[in-house]
């Protein structure tokens, strides 16, 4: 990459942030700044913590976002920098830029729409045709955005079932091989109506409690946005992070602390949705760059 091009990035770059501001300025939410270092973070078995003395990085804003959601704040977003110890590769970095909004009374029906709003809206603003090119890929924003439940996907493009690769414990080996790839070509895709014991944090199906009310959104085989409707009992809540910890210790991995503070809050949350979305890998679609480290100023290494 050369310099000229690497300027072009950033500048894009800038672009997009500035264009996702006024998105959410536009639909009446507060912009919030909430503490990136805490004495707890949401205990998850598959992310491993950055500390920070005796606290922690955040690896996402959402404890802290939620404990506003249940203190009268309806509709907020932050973009913000958040921690993942040993993420690095084409799409990772170990510091990356995440945006996170949440709604009071929405449903992960609705972060789908706001999602696709929001892409639109970014295309408005930079000029660019209904159709965006990544790396020779032809993405149609014009046609219906496909909706694809968990299930559906692996029968489409698994070798074995959902039911199997969970027995084997090789789901996220699957869909990072096999499906991901598939996905937001040629249009963007939701991936939606996760196992139950794959979404910590979110509402379950009220027909089919195997599932719950999680959504992936996907361009071009890349993640973008991981968001659901939120659960809201702080009972069942605690259960699940304990859950998580289980599974981190079976693993030799260290116990995380329980967020007391979230827990209790969450006992007069409202009924929500949130999400969280990558703008480092957004940023990479618009500039049409195949890894992240074209799109930031600076990557580890450097530093």
């Amino acid at each position: 990459m050369t310099p000229k091009t690497h300027f072009r990035n950033i500048k894009i770059r800038s672009l997009v942030i500035q264009a996702i501001r006024d998105f959410f300025y536009q639909n009446n939410y507060l912009e919030v700044d909430t503490p990136i270092r805490c004495p707890s973070i949401i205990p998850e078995a598959q992310i491993d913590p950055v500390t920070s003395e005796n606290w922690f990085l955040q690896a996402s804003p959402e404890l802290c976002m939620k404990r506003l959601l249940s203190n009268g704040f309806d509709r907020i977003f932050q973009i913000c920098k958040c921690f993942r110890k040993n993420e690095r590769g084409g799409h990772h970095l170990p510091e990356l830029t995440m945006l996170e909004w949440y709604a009071k009374d929405n449903t992960y029906l609705d972060l789908m729409n706001q999602c696709e709003a929001l892409v639109k809206f970014i295309v408005k603003r930079l000029i660019f045709n209904a159709k965006l090119s990544y790396q020779g890929k032809a993405i149609d924003l014009e046609q219906p955005w496909q909706r694809i439940t968990v299930s559906e996907a692996f029968r489409l493009y698994s070798d074995i079932s959902l039911t199997e690769a969970l027995k084997l414990n090789t789901f996220d080996e699957i869909v990072s091989f096999q499906i991901e790839p598939c996905l937001g070509n040629p249009t963007p895709t939701f991936l939606y109506d996760y196992p139950a014991s794959l979404a910590s944090l979110a509402k379950l199906l009220p027909k089919n409690p195997k599932f719950a009310e999680r959504v992936e959104f996907y361009i071009a085989g890349i993640e973008l946005a991981n968001g659901f409707t939120e659960l809201t009992d702080a009972t069942e809540q605690k259960q699940r992070f304990y859950k998580e910890n289980l599974i981190r210790t079976s693993q030799n991995k260290s116990s995380l602390p329980m967020p007391d503070k979230f827990l209790k809050d969450l006992e007069t949350i409202p009924d929500a949705a949130g999400i969280a979305l990558g703008v480092d890998r957004l940023v990479m679609l618009f500039c049409d760059a195949k890894v992240i480290d074209e799109v930031v100023l600076f990557v580890p290494e450097d530093l």
